[in-house]
Parts: C-alpha cells; sequence; structure tokens
C-alpha cells in the first residue's frame, strides 16, 4: 500500500515559512538520538533555545554531541515530557514523521495534543535554526549522493574559511562537525547547507537560496507509488522557492526530465560541469564520487568559492561515516560500512570497492530497510547483488513498516541465487549474520556491509570477532 504525506506525518503541523528561533524557547525533541533529530536539537540549542529530547531507543552515536552540548536527555517516552510534570512545559514538540506513521498515539502525542502544543516535523527545527542565522541556505536534494555532497560542501566551505553551518544526514567528525562527531555543524560564516530528503515532504520546511539536484529516480514505495510520483515531488518542491539558483546535474535522466517541466520557473538555473577540468582530481573512489564532486564545483562556482580550495576539497575530502568507511583491515580482511539501501546506491558502491580493491573477493553483505522497498524492489536488489562474488542478506529492518509479511531475507537471497548461480545465504539478525561471516572470511576478501538499520553491528561486530582469531592483527 502507498501512503501519502498526509498519512506519514498525521497529527503534525503542515510545513511552514521557517522563522527564526526565540532566545529561551523551549522545545523538546522526541526521538532525539535519530541522526536527523539530533541535529534538530543541536543546532536550535545553538539558536539559543532550552532543548530537552528522549528517546527510548537509548544511546546512539549521535547522543555523544547532545550530550556534551548540555542538551537534557533521557531514555524513556512519558506523557510527562510534555504535560509539565517535570516542572516545565515545551512550547513545541519536534518529531520524527515516521513516528506519527507507526503510532500515532504515542503518549507524548496524545498529551501534545490534549495540550495544545504544537507538534512540527524535526525538518522545521532545522529551518527554524537555519533562519535564526541570516546565512545562505544551501539545500542538497536527490535520491542518492545527499549526506556525501552536503559533508563535502561543508568540507569545501571549511577550506575557503567560511565557516558553514549545516545538517547532514551522516556523521560529521571532529573536524567537520567542531566538536564531537555529529550531524550537525553551527558556523559564523554566510552559508547553511542541509540535506534535503525527499520522503513524504520532509524537504518541505527548506525554501532553499541554492538548490542542488544530483539525481532523481524512484525510491521510498511506501509513499512513491512509480517514478512519475518522485519527480512531480521534486519539481513541486523547487518552484516553491522561485528565487532561487538551481544547480542541476542534467547528465542523470530523471533530473533532464524536471528540468523540462521547469522552464516556465523564474528561478535560475546552472547545468553542473559534466566533466571536471584538468587538474581536478578527486580523492574519493567509484563513478558516484565523480559525479557528487562536478555537483560540488557546480555549486562551488555560485557560491564563489576559490579554486586552490575547491581543488584541495576534492582531493582530500575523507567522506562522511557510513559511505564505505574502513571498520577495520584484519589478518588481510577489509571490512566495509555503508548506507547503501537502493539497488542504484548498491551497485555503484559495489563499482566503488571494485575500484579501490582490484583482483579481491567481494562480500556483499545486506540488510534490507523496510518490508516494502524489499518486496517492490527484489528483482533488482537480486540483480545488482549477485554481481558481488559472495552474498549474505540479513533480517529485514522493518523501520516505519508496519507490514512484516510481505518480504523476507530468505526470499531476497533465493533470488540472488537464482541470478548468479551462486549461493546466497540468509544468516538471520545482524549479530548472527556477523558471526556466520567470521566463520567464513578468508585472507584477501572485502567485505562490504549495507543497509540502513541496524547493519552497522554487523561490520562493528565482525571486526570485533576478526580481532580475536589467534595470530591475527588489525590496521583501523
Amino acid at each position: 500500500m502507498t501512503r501519502t504525506a498526509t498519512d506519514i506525518g498525521r497529527g503534525l503541523e503542515p510545513a511552514r515559512p521557517a522563522r527564526p528561533i526565540r532566545a529561551g524557547e523551549r522545545i523538546h525533541v522526541l526521538g532525539a538520538a535519530g541522526a536527523g533529530a539530533s541535529a534538530a536539537a543541536l543546532l536550535a540549542h545553538r539558536a539559543g533555545a532550552i532543548v530537552s529530547g528522549c528517546d527510548a531507543g537509548g544511546p546512539s552515536p549521535y547522543a555523544p554531541a547532545l550530550i556534551e552540548a548540555g542538551v537534557a536527555l533521557v531514555w524513556q517516552h512519558s506523557a510527562a515530557h510534555v504535560n509539565g510534570d517535570h516542572g516545565t512545559r515545551p512550547e513545541r514538540l519536534a518529531v520524527t514523521k515516521a513516528l506519527t506513521a507507526v503510532d500515532p498515539d504515542h503518549p507524548e502525542l496524545l498529551a501534545a495534543r490534549e495540550m495544545g502544543i504544537p507538534t512540527e516535523a524535526w525538518q522545521q527545527l532545522v529551518a527554524d535554526a537555519a533562519a535564526s542565522t541570516g546565512q545562505t541556505l544551501v539545500a542538497v536534494a536527490g535520491t542518492h549522493g545527499k549526506s556525501t555532497t552536503t559533508g563535502w560542501l561543508v568540507d569545501l566551505l571549511m577550506r575557503a574559511g567560511r565557516d558553514p553551518s549545516a545538517f547532514v544526514g551522516a556523521l560529521l567528525d571532529r573536524e567537520l562537525a567542531g566538536g564531537s562527531p555529529s550531524t550537525a555543524r553551527w558556523g559564523r560564516g554566510d552559508v547553511f547547507a542541509v540535506e534535503a530528503d525527499e520522503y513524504a515532504g520532509n524537504f518541505d520546511p527548506y525554501v532553499p537560496d541554492v538548490a542542488l539536484l544530483l539525481n532523481a529516480e524512484w525510491d521510498h514505495p511506501d509513499v512513491f507509488a512509480d517514478d512519475e510520483a518522485v519527480l512531480a515531488t521534486f519539481e513541486a518542491w523547487i518552484r516553491r522557492a522561485p528565487e532561487a539558483t538551481l544547480v542541476a546535474n542534467t547528465m542523470d535522466p530523471g533530473v533532464a526530465v524536471i528540468l523540462t517541466r521547469l522552464r516556465d520557473w523564474p528561478g535560475k538555473v546552472v547545468v553542473a560541469p559534466s566533466e571536471l577540468p584538468d587538474g581536478y582530481l578527486v580523492g574519493l573512489p567509484g563513478p558516484a564520487n565523480a559525479e557528487n564532486a562536478r555537483m560540488v564545483l557546480g555549486a562551488a562556482r555560485v557560491l564563489d568559492v576559490e579554486d586552490d580550495a575547491i581543488r584541495a576539497s576534492l582531493t582530500s575530502y575523507k567522506g562522511v561515516s557510513r559511505r564505505m568507511e574502513v571498520k577495520g583491515d584484519v589478518g588481510g580482511v577489509v571490512v566495509l560500512d555503508d548506507y547503501g539501501h537502493h539497488p542504484t546506491a548498491i551497485a555503484r558502491t559495489l563499482d566503488a570497492v571494485r575500484s579501490r580493491y582490484p583482483g579481491r573477493r567481494v562480500w556483499a553483505i545486506y540488510e534490507p530497510l523496510t518490508y516494502h522497498r524489499t518486496a517492490l524492489m527484489l528483482d533488482r536488489f537480486a540483480e545488482v547483488l549477485s554481481t558481488a562474488d559472495r552474498v549474505a542478506i540479513a533480517d529485514i529492518w522493518a523501520g516505519r513498516d508496519p507490514d512484516t509479511s510481505i518480504a523476507s531475507a530468505g526470499a531476497l537471497a533465493d533470488a540472488v541465487s537464482a541470478q548468479s548461480g551462486a549461493t546466497a545465504v540468509a544468516p538471520g539478525t545482524v549479530e548472527e549474520t556477523a558471526d556466520y561471516l567470521a566463520a567464513q572470511v578468508e585472507p584477501g576478501d572485502v567485505v562490504l556491509v549495507m543497509g540502513g538499520g541496524r547493519s552497522y553491528v554487523i561490520a562493528e561486530r565482525l571486526v570485533g570477532l576478526l580481532a580475536r582469531r589467534p595470530g591475527r592483527s588489525r590496521r583501523a
């Protein structure tokens, strides 16, 4: 069943024009240990709000930055966080739309409704924080490559001495984040860069001064019925910013279609370079990163960044977390962690792995993200995964998907085996998958772990298991 943005965000205030956060404004963030919600909490805190947060999932890799900043966190949900039982009532709540979809009667959401406290998507809080700075808003949109490209812009602007603010959907390291690794940066320069996600209208609060459109194809089958629905969503979002400059990757077929529809749009279109000039080298591997680099160059030209800073960033940028991140090299086995969870993204990442590690046996380990995506794209997943030398499929991460009956890890493994002739396996949980791999991998192997749920546990656990093998040493 395909749902609409309204279905996903039921009970939330609709997106509105961003307004500056007031000093002392009390804001509570539900699910504050998530990648995006943690950034919203951090940015609102830096903008002068009094921010609290809760997350029943407990501490995450995104939590230390909140704790370091002094944001009050609790690891349970309770109506008392909203109704004033703790002495202070928040003036508004920020929450992920996924929670409203799977649990519209969550006790904190119910309490907010009863108290008349506005409840908004956390993206609105990011947009309000950006409005508080007066910085130029640069939004990076597209089906693939958003986190890598947004982080690249942060790196570029820092090298240019521009001290940007940012929200990125993956952890920035200490240098880029300006403190504990986090998905947010607070700067005093002239640019605020945001990753703009199309899912269920998540990017609606952002009305950018500069927009980057990397690519556009079908994804999120629980909210987009087909390619046309995706293209229409990107087009409508761009039209809401009639004074923006759009940097477009016209080499992408979906983007090319969108541009033909935008002929009457009054904004300015800048076509990203089709290739990099001589003397511009890209440090990140693979054709997808070469494409991202061309978009960074196009944005750099719009933002008047000097050539020396552009060259340095294109060559030296290390990427963001969980994007072909090397977790360890243990006994000759390289373990990589990646967020890839779409067939195109997986294909591009496998290409990049082969480019970086030519001639080595490649394992593709995938934790499918949502049952709907797995069921509707099963043949495409099987096709791209079957190009690896060995494949293992962990149990599906349901996420916001309430229907767990329409697909299974075993069915995807069977489809991969049918495509490749080699046997793909479905070992079970992420922990069981790591245990299976520890008994199977051999020196010289490259293990690429992919997924958007708890797949990172596979990579971390595997590195630990390999390090405990007798006679093995680890090079991280």
